[in-house]
């Protein structure tokens, strides 16, 4: 009896190709189908399987992709039947996940509240969610509005931004820097790690390495001078976490938040620049920011699909048979169009004040993060076009490209042009944010750079002193 989406007798299990359908015909979830347009791919697999598809990731291991709505609702919900732990996968107890495997850094089992359940995931979630919440919204808001007017006057003088490489991809990193409490010079070198390693590179595991020794030395510091932070709150917590247990969340925490915050900031901005209807509703005072942000949560979440779950006995979910040790794959941006018209009766129609989607996935793991990443975006967004009110896309909306891997796919570029202007005055940005009355620790004495012994991380530059130090962090001139 199969005990998972495999192929027939006598079709090598574990042979990736190129192709988009793999052994057996069955499709996979990487390569050019899956990268250049996943929202076709997830259709396909819905017309030939329903709400339930069997699918490969890389190597050609199975798994199955949730993509109805209620389907991923079930399965967010019911841990008792879809562990987070990932200990449970039958190949990976089989060995078939070598150690280079692209996934590994998601797969690995760590002492983190996203790959536990039951008390041990209250205990963790719990000291998560305090700290989190240390911050006050208006509180990162100063952090976001101190940033991004820093971004816009490196390029405000041009007339022309790149607003994926010069303003989206560094937002969430500057701020998510001073959240964690890791210096600025650290940091971002952190982040660009961090999406290596998600992305399932050829570099994913020294990119794993990288992030954490620098992570390892960063809660060592705050062990011994704690801050206003993220990891000193972590440390500080009446949970009594390990320092592993704090080096495994602030992992979480930067990883989760960086990509996904990137992407909801590039998407938002391109359907402002691009729909009329959005264009036309913002300036004239009909629809908000939040609103906006909204559609795009529903349209096109942050991230695609989110791995993974692991069937803890056999099910039947989706009128499909899972087996005890199956992989399942949340389908985030599947359900969100679902095209039962319970869900959604008309995919056109704006979806204001509706926070029903997925985005964020649901039930107790749902993300805890997510006001953050909402204040992020909203606030940058924001100040961005309150400065530059007559942005306009440079090139036509077809030739935006996307890059896609297993889990995101996201712009490669925003071209925009606007009437060139001057730079705000340097004291206005001279201040550092007034940190939250709520806070529970004393003001952070800043800590010197980690010193990470590991060989550098692929296609980062080397520091040098001419430029700042976030502009040598992505390549930036």
């Amino acid at each position: 009896m199969s005990t998972s989406p495999v192929p027939p007798p006598g079709c090598p299990a574990h042979h990736a190709g190129p192709d988009a359908a793999g052994p057996g015909g069955i499709r996979r979830l990487y390569g050019p189908e899956a990268d250049a347009d996943p929202k076709a791919l997830y259709e396909k697999l819905r017309a030939e399987h329903g709400p339930v598809a069997p699918v490969l990731v890389h190597g050609d291991l199975p798994a199955w992709l949730v993509l109805g709505y209620r389907e991923n609702l079930e399965v967010a919900r019911t841990p008792s039947r879809f562990a987070r732990d990932p200990r449970t996968w039958r190949d990976m107890a089989q060995g078939k996940v070598p150690p280079d495997h692209p996934l590994g850094p998601m797969v690995v089992w760590w002492p983190v509240v996203n790959f536990t359940d039951g008390p041990v995931h209250e205990r963790l979630r719990e000291a998560v969610m305090d700290s989190l919440q240390g911050f006050d919204r208006r509180g990162i808001r100063r952090y976001v509005t101190r940033f991004t007017h820093q971004l816009v006057d490196s390029f405000a003088g041009a007339g022309h931004a790149d607003l994926v490489a010069e303003f989206s991809s560094l937002l969430p990193t500057l701020v998510m820097t001073q959240l964690i409490g890791a210096p600025e010079e650290a940091g971002p070198r952190m982040a660009r790690a961090a999406l290596d390693m998600v992305n399932g590179t050829e570099t994913a595991l020294e990119s794993d390495q990288y992030v954490t020794s620098a992570l390892q030395q960063l809660v060592a510091a705050k062990a011994e001078r704690p801050g206003r932070d993220i990891t000193s709150w972590l440390l500080a917590h009446q949970a009594g976490l390990a320092h592993e247990e704090v080096l495994a969340h602030v992992r979480v925490i930067l990883i989760a938040a960086v990509q996904t915050t990137a992407n909801l900031i590039a998407n938002t901005l391109r359907m402002v620049l691009t729909d009329q209807r959005f264009r036309a509703n913002l300036s004239g005072g009909h629809m908000t920011l939040p609103d906006a942000l909204e559609q795009v949560l529903w349209d096109r979440p942050p991230i695609n699909t989110v791995l993974g779950r692991w069937a803890t006995g056999d099910t039947v979910l989706g009128g499909q048979q899972i087996r005890a040790g199956d992989m399942l794959l949340l389908g985030l941006a599947a359900g969100n169009v679902d095209p039962d018209p319970e869900i959604r009766p008309d995919l056109a129609a704006p979806v204001h004040g509706n926070r029903a989607h997925l985005a964020f996935s649901a039930g107790p793991h749902e993300c805890p993060g997510q006001d953050i990443g909402r204040a992020i975006a909203d606030t940058g967004i924001e100040v961005l076009l309150t400065r530059l009110p007559d942005l306009e896309l440079a090139v036509p909306e077809d030739e935006l490209v996307r890059q896609g891997s297993l889990m995101f796919q996201q712009l490669e570029a925003l071209p925009v042009t606007f009437s060139p202007r001057s730079p705000r005055p340097q004291e206005e940005d001279s201040a550092e944010p007034e940190q939250p009355a709520s806070a529970p620790l004393p003001p952070a004495a800043r800590v010197p750079a980690p010193r990470v012994e590991s060989a550098p991380v692929a296609g980062v530059p080397a520091p040098t002193p001419d430029r700042p130090w976030w502009r040598r962090m992505f390549g930036a001139r």
